[in-house]
């Protein structure tokens, strides 16, 4: 696999909605003053009679897309994770999930590669806050194809949808002609000495981890989870039946994330231990993406080192 053929989700996100703007005029942006960023701007350009700056302020934005909603619109609202879920998520538990509306929360700058911009804005809850609401559905792809499937998805469900984007380049992991079913987990690999559930950024570093145990004569599988919720539990029970050892790993804190959901599973369907790899209770720091997950243990070398204990 080519781990060197890179792009950003959040890029994958503008591309995706500029395609779905051109087939569907009931498709709206919204955007908090991060267009640039969030790549809303994108759509923008080609449709800024569609396209809503809502300014810093996030909360008004979620309440928009709301009322977008229940005009017959189809709202994508978008800034940075930390602001999305968490300064707005009264207006998304009781405008958005209450009513069940059909809003599409895009965030990006997700997890501890936001990098610099340091512990106010990595967001390492968002999957906790969105999975524990109502009627939400949550989506968290790890490439860019996956990545444009999301978007797609999203919009032909008819109710809330939380998509979660990173920032730092990814590798391009699926071909354009994988086909990808919402809440069915993707499994890479059969092999019988391990699991590895992983989601998002961390599902590259999974199959870096593979592809270097295989040499050793160590041959795991790695389930990618683009569907956080409704969790895959058919495919979580099937891997504690037939591997050796349960990982979830993830760049989200391990409490009430993907590492949580599987284990909501196993305790519930088929009791097998879990190791969860992630964010422990604890904030992140400044610093560059890649020295980042090093220092909280999320790289490949961490994945072989615990399937190895």
């Amino acid at each position: 696999m080519d781990f060197d053929n890179k792009k950003a989700t959040r890029q994958s996100y503008g591309e995706a909605l500029l395609e779905l703007g051109r087939e569907n005029e009931s498709v709206v942006v919204l955007d908090a003053d991060l267009a640039a960023a969030t790549k809303t701007g994108i759509f923008k350009k080609e449709f800024p009679e569609r396209f809503f700056d809502m300014g810093i302020a996030e909360s008004d934005m979620l309440a928009t897309a709301a009322g977008f909603a229940t005009c017959g619109k189809i709202p994508f609202a978008s800034t940075f994770a930390v602001f999305a879920t968490g300064r707005a998520y009264d207006q998304i538990r009781n405008s958005i999930c209450y009513p069940n509306l059909n809003v599409k929360i895009c965030a990006t700058h997700c997890g501890i590669t936001v990098g610099e911009d340091g512990a106010t804005h990595q967001m390492l809850e968002d999957i906790n806050l969105m999975r524990g609401l109502p009627n939400m559905i949550v989506l968290s792809p790890s490439d860019d194809i996956e990545a444009k499937w999301a978007v797609k998805e999203a919009a032909k469900i008819n109710g809330p949808v939380y998509i979660r984007f990173g920032r730092a380049a990814t590798p391009v992991l699926y071909d354009e002609n994988t086909r990808f079913e919402l809440g069915k987990a993707v499994q890479i690999g059969d092999g019988r000495d391990a699991t590895v559930f992983a989601t998002g950024i961390m599902v590259a570093e999974a199959l870096k981890a593979k592809e270097e145990l295989i040499k050793e004569g160590i041959d795991i599988r790695v389930i990618d989870f683009h569907t956080i919720k409704p969790i895959d539990r058919e495919i979580v029970v099937k891997s504690a039946k037939e591997t050796n050892k349960l990982i979830s790993v993830e760049e989200h804190s391990i409490i009430g994330g993907l590492g949580s959901a599987i284990a909501e599973v196993l305790v519930e369907e088929y009791p097998a231990k879990l190791v969860r790899m992630g964010m422990k209770d604890c904030f992140g720091k400044s610093g560059n993406a890649t020295e980042l997950l090093k220092y909280y243990g999320l790289t490949s070398k961490e994945i072989i080192e615990e399937i190895k204990k």
